[in-house]
C-alpha cells in the first residue's frame, strides 16, 4: 500500500516500538506510571458518577417511570460491549490515544483523524458542560450555608460573576419586552430575573457588558493546574473526590430506602417501552467517560492486566447504583415529579430533609469536579498521540521534564475549555457529547471485527469471548422486527384503507420530518447489512451487538447534532488535507 495512501496504517509492533522509544528518552516523551487496578477503577467512577447521578437521571426517570431502570441496564450491556473492544485494543496496544490509536491500527489513518478530531470535540464539549454544572452547583450550594453564630445567611455571588455573557444578554432581552408589555418584575421566572440582574449590574467596557461565569473558570483552573503537576497528583485528588461522592451516595441510598412508598412503582412502566426509551441519550450521558481511562494506558503499571479489569469493574458498580438510585427517587415521589434539575435534592426537600438536600449539593459539586478531572486529563493524551504521528504540531507532544505530563497540550485543553465555559451557554451540549462518544465506540466495535481473522496480527493478553453472531443475530432482527409489525398492526383503525396504513407506518409527512428519520434509517440499514454478513463472516457477537447498540443510541440522538457533528467532521478533514496528511510520520518513511 502506498505511504500517501488515505487508509495506510500502523501496525502493532510500529506503535509499540515507538512508545519503547518514548521510554529510552524519558525526558522528553515518556509519560511516568503510576496507575493501578483500584486507580483505573476510581477513575471510571469517577468519570460517570457525575451528571448522571445528579441531574439526568431525574428526566430518565419522569419520562419511563420506575422502569427506567431497563435503560440503565441496556446503556450499561452496550457500553459493556463497547468496554470488551476497547480492552482487547488496550491489551494489544497499551498506549496513550485511546480510540484514535485503535482506529489507526484497524481502519487506517483517515479514519484515526476522524476519530481523533470526534473524541477532541467530545472531551471539550463535555469538559464545558460540566464546567457550567459545576459552577450552577456551586453557587447553589453556597446559598444554603447558614452559620447562626456569625450571622451568616448564605453565601451569594454577584449575578454577573456566575452567569455566561450569552445567557445574561438573551435573558435580559426575553424580560425586558415582557417588562414593556406590563408583567412585574416578581412575576418573571427566576432564571430571567437572574439575567436580568446579572446584566443591569455588570461591570462595562465601553458598551460591553462583563458578564463570566467566574466559578467555571475557576474549577477548569484548578483541574487543569492538577493534570499539569502530574498524573500522581491528578490520581490523589480522584480516589479522594470518588470517596467522597460513594459515601454521599451509600448515605442516600441508606437514608431514602425507608421513605420509599411501594405505591410509586405502579405502573412500574406507565408509557411503555417507547417511554423508557426516551431517556436512553440522557442515561447514555451519564456513562461517558470510561473510556477515558483508556488514554492513561502508558501510565498504567500493568495496562494489559488492569485496564480490562478497570473498566469492567467501574461499569458493574457505577451500573448497580444507578439502578438503587432510580429505584429509590422513584419510589419516594411519583416519578411525573422527577423532570427537575437536582432531582436527588428535589427528593429530599419532599420529605423535609433540608441537611440532606446540603449534603448532596456538597457531593455533586465533588462528583462534576471529579468527571472534569477524568476529560481534562484524557483529552491532551488524545492530542499527545496525534502529535506523535504527525498529525498535530509536535509541541503538543512535549512531555515536561519533571512532572511527565503532556504540558503543552495539557495547557491548550485547559484555554480550549476555559474561554467558551465563560461566555458561551451550550444548550445541545448533551447529545453533542454523547454522539461523538457513540462514534467512538462504533469505530472501537468495528475494528476488533475487522482484526478478528486477521492471523498476522499481534495479539494481546485479553481477547474478547468469541460467540459466532450468525447464529444468534438474524433470529434477533427477525424477533424485533416481528413485534415491532405486531405493535403497529394493534395500533392501526381497522377502518383505514391500506394506502393510508402504509402512508402512516411510514409517517413521512414531510421533507422534514424524513429528515429526522434519517438517523434511524442508517441504523436500521446497516443492522440489516450486519446482520446478513454474520452468517458467511462468522463475525464475534460481542462487538457486532456493541457496535449495533452504539449506533442505535446515536439514531435516538435529533438529526440537527448529526449535521453539527458533520460540520465539525468537514473542519477537521480541512486541517487533514491542508497539514496532517503531507506531515504524518507514514508519509516521510519509505
Amino acid at each position: 500500500m502506498s505511504n500517501n495512501s488515505l487508509f495506510r496504517k500502523k501496525n502493532v509492533q510500529q506503535i509499540m516500538a515507538q512508545a519503547q522509544l518514548a521510554d529510552a528518552n524519558s525526558d522528553t516523551h515518556a509519560l511516568s506510571k503510576h496507575l493501578k487496578l483500584r486507580d483505573l477503577i476510581a477513575f471510571g467512577i469517577a468519570a460517570i458518577i457525575g451528571a448522571g447521578i445528579f441531574s439526568t437521571i431525574g428526566t430518565a426517570s419522569a419520562q419511563g417511570g420506575p422502569a427506567v431502570i431497563f435503560l440503565f441496564l441496556f446503556t450499561a450491556l452496550a457500553s459493556g460491549f463497547a468496554a470488551f473492544a476497547y480492552a482487547e485494543f488496550a491489551s494489544m496496544v497499551p498506549v496513550a490515544g485511546s480510540a484514535y490509536t485503535y482506529s489507526y491500527v484497524a481502519f487506517g489513518e483517515l479514519i484515526a483523524w476522524i476519530i481523533g478530531w470526534a473524541l477532541i470535540m467530545e472531551y471539550a464539549v463535555g469538559n464545558i458542560t460540566v464546567a457550567i454544572s459545576w459552577s450552577d452547583y456551586l453557587t447553589t450550594m453556597l446559598k444554603q450555608i447558614h452559620i447562626e453564630a456569625i450571622g451568616l445567611n448564605g453565601i451569594h455571588i454577584p449575578a454577573w460573576m456566575q452567569m455566561d455573557y450569552l445567557s445574561a444578554a438573551n435573558g435580559f432581552q426575553e424580560a425586558k419586552t415582557q417588562l414593556a408589555e406590563g408583567l412585574q418584575f416578581k412575576a418573571l421566572g427566576s432564571n430571567l430575573q437572574v439575567a436580568y440582574e446579572a446584566w443591569t449590574s455588570a461591570p462595562r467596557i465601553g458598551s460591553f457588558h462583563l458578564v463570566l461565569d467566574i466559578p467555571a473558570l475557576f474549577i477548569i483552573v484548578l483541574i487543569t493546574w492538577l493534570v499539569y503537576r502530574g498524573i500522581k497528583e491528578s490520581r490523589n485528588a480522584s480516589n479522594a473526590m470518588v470517596i467522597i461522592k460513594l459515601a454521599v451516595i451509600l448515605l442516600v441510598i441508606a437514608v431514602g430506602v425507608f421513605y420509599i412508598d411501594m405505591k410509586n412503582w405502579s405502573p412500574f412502566a406507565p408509557e411503555g417501552i417507547s417511554g423508557v426509551l426516551k431517556g436512553v441519550s440522557a442515561v447514555f450521558f451519564a456513562y461517558i467517560g470510561f473510556d477515558a481511562i483508556s488514554t492513561t494506558a502508558e501510565e498504567c503499571e500493568n495496562p494489559q492486566r488492569d485496564l480490562p479489569r478497570g473498566m469492567m469493574w467501574a461499569i458493574i458498580i457505577c451500573t448497580i447504583l444507578y439502578i438503587i438510585i432510580a429505584l429509590i427517587l422513584t419510589g419516594i415521589v411519583p416519578y411525573e415529579q422527577l423532570a427537575v434539575g437536582e432531582p436527588l435534592a428535589f427528593v429530599f426537600e419532599q420529605i423535609n430533609k433540608p441537611k440532606m438536600t446540603f449534603i448532596i449539593s456538597i457531593s455533586a459539586v465533588v462528583a462534576m469536579a471529579s468527571v472534569l478531572l477524568v476529560f481534562q486529563m484524557g483529552q491532551p493524551r488524545i492530542w499527545l498521540s496525534m502529535s506523535r504521528d504527525g498529525l498535530l504540531p509536535k509541541r503538543f507532544s512535549k512531555i515536561h521534564p519533571k512532572y511527565k505530563t503532556p504540558s503543552f497540550a495539557t495547557i491548550v485543553v485547559g484555554f480550549v475549555v476555559a474561554v467558551p465555559a465563560l461566555f458561551m451557554n451550550l444548550t445541545m451540549v448533551t447529545d453533542l457529547c454523547s454522539i461523538g462518544t457513540l462514534f467512538a465506540f462504533v469505530l472501537v466495535c468495528g475494528g476488533v471485527l475487522v482484526l478478528q481473522n486477521k492471523p498476522d496480527v499481534q495479539r494481546g493478553s485479553f481477547k474478547t469471548p468469541y460467540m459466532n453472531a450468525g447464529y444468534v443475530l438474524p433470529y434477533v432482527f427477525i424477533g424485533i422486527i416481528t413485534i415491532g409489525i405486531l405493535e403497529r398492526v394493534a395500533l392501526w383503525d381497522s377502518n383505514l384503507q391500506l394506502f393510508d396504513r402504509v402512508y402512516n407506518f411510514l409517517n413521512f409527512h414531510s421533507w422534514s420530518d424524513f429528515g429526522q428519520k434519517i438517523p434511524a434509517l442508517i441504523f436500521w440499514l446497516f443492522t440489516i447489512f450486519l446482520t446478513i454478513l454474520s452468517v458467511p463472516k462468522k463475525l464475534s457477537l460481542i462487538p457486532t451487538l456493541g457496535l449495533l447498540c452504539c449506533l442505535y443510541m446515536m439514531s435516538e440522538i435529533p438529526l440537527q447534532n448529526w449535521i453539527y457533528f458533520g460540520i465539525w467532521l468537514l473542519i477537521g478533514l480541512v486541517i487533514y488535507f491542508g497539514y496532517s496528511r503531507k506531515n504524518s510520520v507514514l508519509n516521510q518513511v519509505g
